[in-house]
């Protein structure tokens, strides 16, 4: 019989080019290190493993071929309860989303949950797929149900937290961790790229892509400036951004680029003269919130960030400070704010370099660690 004495669960493919998959790494890790080893049960692919041992760790993986989202959660679900309820000696399980927690909450043998909520399921999936609203009534209900019975929360965000704490849910059960960064060499930034502005991440339409293209063609003038878009979907995800990019004749001065590993990503980040996150003003990131990574590893890499102004980025981005703030939902103004930028190069890297010191005193990754490992001290 196994003697580990944790998990970590997660509906996401793991590892991947994704944002999550570097706060699952970085959060596994530290919940492996404080309990001496544990499982982590992911998501995979035709090219991961279905199991997999690293010294302490054991990863197992969920693959399917289905393409329902609910009916592939639901799958992911029992077979997940199947085998957590094999496994006797775990004290703590860490779950990231509810199609984990429905599994663990759901255990004959009670342990210790953590929920760490970095998204609402019930808000999220209409973005992504036609739902009926009795099927998000259910997710509603499924969102109350790990809410309620797990023994501490974590959230990224203070705008989560207030969303939760408008469920009723006990405050005191709530702990805020924002995201972090890897620390990287941003001592010597060259520009060997030539001159550009970059975005990255996913490509979900409230991440503000539309709005980035269309502010990008009111730039024309600057002739020699390029837009990078490291996208961390597979290129079919962009095609529809590179038709409005024909079409509004900026084509010819983007460079696409798709599933960086970290080091070309931080290659291209640290040469970028700056960031763009140009989140749109939606429910998503208003009432539920977030916490960017882009941001925070833009300021590791002490790259200048333009944002929206919006109460997730003020809580790590003070206007004309450590970074830009526009008004989403304005390409006019965000390209005005860039050019204002482009314009004025030494204020450009004083907002950079007061970014980078507010990074490592506030946003490494070995600080969120120190912050949940003692959640991890206080749950037991």
């Amino acid at each position: 019989m196994s003697n580990k004495k944790s998990a970590y669960i997660a509906f996401d493919i793991f590892p991947s080019a994704k944002g999550a998959a570097t706060h699952i790494y970085h959060f596994s890790k530290a919940l492996f290190e404080y309990y001496g080893g544990g499982y982590l049960f992911v998501l995979g692919n035709e090219e991961l493993p279905i199991f997999q041992k690293e010294e302490n760790i054991e990863i197992h993986r969920f693959i399917t071929d289905e393409k329902n989202y609910l009916k592939r959660a639901t799958a992911f679900t029992e077979w997940l309860w199947y085998k957590l309820e094999l496994l006797e000696n775990i004290e703590v399980i860490h779950f990231r989303d509810i199609w984990g927690g429905l599994a663990a909450l759901n255990l004959s043998k009670k342990r210790k949950y953590i929920f760490e909520v970095n998204a609402l399921t019930s808000i999220e999936l209409p973005y992504k797929y036609k739902i009926l609203s009795s099927t998000l009534e259910k997710i509603k209900e499924y969102e109350l149900f790990c809410l309620n019975y797990c023994d501490k929360i974590i959230v990224p965000s203070k705008v989560i937290q207030s969303k939760l704490e408008s469920l009723n849910i006990e405050n005191q059960k709530i702990t805020f961790i924002s995201n972090g960064a890897e620390k990287i060499n941003a001592l010597n930034k060259k520009y060997e790229k030539g001159l550009y502005i970059m975005y990255f991440g996913a490509l979900q339409s409230w991440q503000g892509i539309l709005i980035l293209l269309k502010a990008f063609a009111n730039l024309n003038d600057w002739e020699q400036l390029k837009l990078v878009i490291a996208s961390s979907n597979h290129q079919r995800i962009s095609k529809s951004y590179k038709k409005l990019a024909e079409k509004l004749e900026i084509d010819n001065r983007i460079i696409w680029l798709h599933q960086l590993n970290k080091d070309e990503l931080n290659d291209w980040l640290l040469n970028a003269y700056l960031t763009v996150a140009p989140l749109t003003e939606t429910e998503r990131n208003i009432e539920q919130g977030c916490s960017p990574l882009k941001i925070l590893e833009s300021m590791a890499a002490k790259t200048t960030v333009v944002a929206s102004d919006l109460q997730v980025v003020r809580d790590i981005l003070t206007d004309n400070t450590t970074g830009k703030l526009v008004r989403p939902n304005r390409p006019a103004e965000l390209a005005s704010t860039i050019r204002f930028l482009l314009d004025n190069v030494e204020f450009n890297k004083n907002l950079a370099e007061n970014a980078y010191n507010e990074f490592v005193e506030k946003y490494t990754w070995e600080k969120k660690i120190e912050e949940l490992i003692k959640v991890y001290k206080n749950i037991l």
